[in-house]
């Protein structure tokens, strides 16, 4: 290792939220590092600060600016947090994707989604394999999770050893996938030193141990034998484990299966086709599910989250593909409602519970397990580990910075690195030395938009005060001719005076246009300026708002 060679590691998404997973690790000359990237995740939108938005996912214009230093891609799993993004900018780095078996078959899909070449992407076999990036030696680590083939780094570089744990738990048995192993992990620390930690920071808060979601079984199976009527329960669509032990206890109580929702069976068959599950239950088709007695039912649907198109929301309207609810039916939400998601999950149960369906949750846990590892499950990763220093990722800034003071309380070097900011990795303890300006770009609809393009914020003005359109003609002599009309969107029909708010506008523009001057008239700016004034200073009186204001000026054109 040159004295002029530096380790850096830099967050561009996934470091001071949950989501939208990015993680840059550079070695080398200063300004000259040689790269890797690990996941390339999505977040999703909401309707107060994001409407009309599909996906979110990180900004990565500092990468791209040096994709000819990018050696590879890694991906540790299948979350869409993690390889959401890879169909979108891939395109912009062209650097080879590295994964594990299922999670390359996710990949695939999300890169033939968007008819981007599959030939970069390889399958790679957990350790002792190891892939060569340039100065990065990595080895994908078995965990387990909440998704079958999750994986930690191990990433050796000439400056020392990183582990990247990616999302755990320390569950022995999680009925799909492989379990966590001890051993292979002292085996990691003896061989050589862990020099830096970074670690999944999701369950700091929770303090008592993590449950292996092999202890659902029992619960879900006399939940579902001494239920009456239909019984449906939702979960991630990704949970392949809980899916097994759902459709289980359904075959356990003479139930047939039926699976709604093409994210389930999509990570149902990508599961199947490369060998992680081989024992499911028979499933039958929604067309044969319509057929059965509702005594001899069970549904497993996504939506688990309040999402508006999933099956779950389409079966709280109503009717979805021939199947319907009715009163003594049971609804199982065996899952966490995400921070952000309550309104759309109460919304749906309540909707249910209208129609006379017995509605539960998950029980404090009776029905639903964590996949990320609890405080005193990171606290022992720590001590297995002993990292010479130790960065927190995965977590909101409150995670971030209470797992910084886990840490330091243990004796180990650490530091808050939200995205953006560049760690120095190199010495003995974390040295932040730049900021990288970072953000998010949406996708709407099929086009990618910077956060900050002003789209959405438009969106949002509109949405939350209403939108005037106002149009003028103006004839060849730069004299308006006629009236002027407009159309109100989003506002009030009538004003403070009980009249129409447009025919109220209508009469202050005409008295404007009778007194503007030539000079004003003759120019579009100075006329869009002081149409939008009038605009807005007439609807506060009328209506007690500003709207957003589009004027659009005429002219006839002289022969």
């Amino acid at each position: 290792m040159s004295k002029k060679d530096r380790l850096i590691y830099l967050p561009l998404g996934g470091a001071g939220e949950i989501g939208m997973n990015a993680y840059v690790y550079g070695y080398g000359p200063e300004g000259r590092e040689r790269l890797i990237l690990v996941d390339m995740g999505v977040t999703f939108p909401d309707m107060d600060t994001s409407p009309g938005v599909d996906l979110i996912m990180p900004d990565l214009s500092w990468l791209i600016a040096r994709a000819d230093r990018l050696d590879a891609i890694f991906i540790t799993h299948a979350h869409e947090d993690h390889v959401g993004a890879v169909g979108h900018l891939w395109p912009k780095l062209k650097a080879p994707i590295y994964a594990r078996k299922f999670t390359a078959a996710i990949a695939k899909l999300k890169l033939e989604d968007h008819n981007v070449p599959t030939d970069a992407l390889h399958i790679v076999a957990p350790r002792p394999d190891v892939v060569e990036a340039g100065p990065f030696k990595v080895q994908f680590v078995p965990v387990s999770h909440s998704i079958p083939e999750s994986s930690a780094l191990i990433i050796d570089t000439p400056a020392g050893r990183i582990v990247h744990t990616g999302d755990f738990k320390l569950d022995g048995n999680p009925v799909v996938g492989e379990p966590f192993s001890p051993q292979e992990w002292h085996d990691i620390a003896r061989e050589r030193p862990v020099h830096a930690m970074m670690c999944d920071s999701t369950n700091i808060f929770s303090h008592h141990p993590g449950r292996s979601e092999s202890v659902l079984a029992d619960p879900l199976r006399d939940l579902v034998a001494n239920s009456k009527g239909m019984v449906v329960a939702t979960t991630f669509a990704s949970n392949v484990a809980r899916l097994k032990s759902l459709a289980e206890a359904g075959e356990a109580a003479g139930r047939s299966v039926c699976m709604l929702g093409r994210a389930m069976k999509k990570m149902l068959t990508a599961a199947v086709e490369t060998g992680v599950l081989t024992d499911f239950p028979p499933i039958v088709t929604p067309e044969q599910a319509a057929q059965i007695g509702r005594d001899n039912l069970m549904l497993i649907v996504t939506g688990s989250q309040g999402e508006r198109r999933a099956a779950s929301a389409q079966l709280s309207r109503g009717r979805y593909l021939g199947l319907t609810l009715k009163e003594g039916d049971t609804f199982l939400f065996s899952s966490k409602t995400i921070p952000g998601n309550e309104r759309g999950v109460i919304r749906i149960m309540n909707a249910f519970s209208e129609m006379g369906v017995d509605v539960i949750d998950d029980h404090n846990g009776l029905y639903h397990v964590s996949g990320h590892a609890n405080r005193p499950d990171l606290e022992a990763v720590h001590d297995l580990m002993k990292p010479t220093m130790l960065i927190p990722m995965h977590g909101e800034h409150r995670h971030l910075r209470e797992h910084v003071k886990l840490a330091l309380a243990k004796g180990i070097a650490a530091e808050v690195a939200t995205n953006g900011t560049m760690v120095n990795l190199t010495g003995k303890s974390p040295e932040v030395v730049e900021y990288i300006e970072t953000g998010r770009i949406y996708l709407d609809g099929a086009v990618l938009i910077g956060a900050m393009d002003g789209v959405v914020r438009d969106r949002l003005r509109m949405a939350l005060n209403g939108h005037v359109l106002a149009t003028i003609i103006v004839d060849e002599d730069d004299v308006p001719l006629g009236d002027a009309w407009v159309e109100i969107m989003g506002l009030p029909a009538l004003g403070r005076n009980g009249k129409s708010l447009a025919d109220t506008l209508e009469a202050d523009l005409a008295e404007f246009l009778d007194r503007v001057d030539t000079k004003t008239v003759k120019n579009d700016d100075k006329m869009d300026e002081a149409i939008r004034r009038l605009i807005r200073q007439v609807s506060v009186e009328e209506i007690g708002r500003k709207p957003e204001v589009t004027v659009v000026i005429s002219r006839l054109m002289a022969d």
